[in-house]
């Protein structure tokens, strides 16, 4: 890829680090990405917990969040501030106590049927061979066995592991099990992706394997996705779009950053990029207060 000006070539044009977008300018990007149906709009959300001795457990306050068709979008924020419970109502797991979730202009009333989701632990099923892990994603569709291995074996090339389709998950490394869950999750080619800290386990390395991997098979058809994860740098290299949380209870989006870096990137490359720390310093700037306060309330302080 082109260099011009210290830039990356053929970039979309960088944000300017010193005007980050903020609590108050999240309603207007929303209302923007609204002017052509979006694969998902969270308008209003809020979610609270009953709990065992009464009362609620207010977990997040209500929030705006648009991802476009074709989008990668990634949620950052303290540990328990609500990430992966935003994810769970896009995929239909968890009503919201207020608001609604809309998919592709849809109000979703049940479980997101357009969407894939990749858990921080894998689903294989331990007595199944990587192949029929895969090809498992298709019996619901009433795809016949031959139809469905031939396509898992694809799958699986597309993932760099045919030489592995006879093994068992417990013969596979961590980054082969979670290559295998990622074809399980594509061969039923969903139009959203959501990513629950799919790559969190893995060692650094690994990581960096899979991150480029992702990027490679979602550059084809460009699905929508969102990536909830808690490595920042891991956000901005792989996203358009990064949302901050803030920490929780009553958790809410404080932050909404684009990414203006090129594509196809590379996970370690773009690392070196002075624009990938402009962006990195703009984020933090408002993520570390959160986790701050996170940690103040993980005390019993008051933050």
């Amino acid at each position: 890829m082109g260099r011009e000006g210290g830039g990356l070539a053929n970039s979309a044009p960088c944000h300017d680090p010193s005007r980050p977008v903020r609590r108050g300018d999240i309603k207007p990007i929303m209302e923007k990405a609204l002017a052509a149906p979006p694969a998902i709009a969270l308008r209003g959300v809020s979610i609270s917990f009953r709990l065992a001795e009464g009362g609620a457990y207010d977990a997040v306050a209500r929030s705006d969040l648009a991802v476009a068709p074709g989008e990668f979008v990634a949620i950052v924020g303290p540990t328990g501030c609500g990430k992966s419970t935003l994810l769970n109502v896009a995929a239909g797991l968890l009503a919201p106590s207020t608001g609604q979730a809309d998919i592709f202009g849809v109000r979703l009333a049940g479980l997101n049927a357009k969407a894939g989701y990749l858990f921080q632990q894998d689903a294989l099923m331990p007595w199944k061979t990587a192949l029929d892990n895969v090809a498992v994603a298709l019996e619901p569709r009433g795809v016949s066995r031959a139809a469905a291995l031939a396509r898992a074996r694809e799958w699986l090339a597309r993932v760099g592991l045919s030489a592995f389709v006879d093994r068992y998950p417990h013969m596979l490394s961590g980054g082969q099990r979670k290559r295998v869950a990622l074809a399980q999750t594509l061969i039923r080619d969903p139009e959203i992706l959501l990513m629950d800290e799919p790559f969190g386990p893995l060692d650094a390395q690994t990581r960096q394997i899979m991150g480029n991997l992702l990027l490679d098979l979602w550059s084809r058809d460009r699905k929508a996705v969102m990536f909830v994860t808690h490595d920042l740098e891991e956000a901005i290299a792989l996203a358009d779009r990064v949302v901050v949380m803030s920490a929780g209870p009553v958790a809410t989006i404080v932050g909404d950053f684009p990414v203006g870096l090129g594509r196809p990137r590379d996970i370690a490359e773009i690392r070196t990029e002075p624009d990938f720390h402009a962006i990195h310093k703009a984020i933090w700037a408002t993520l570390r207060g959160e986790v701050q306060r996170a940690y103040a309330r993980g005390e019993g302080r008051t933050a």
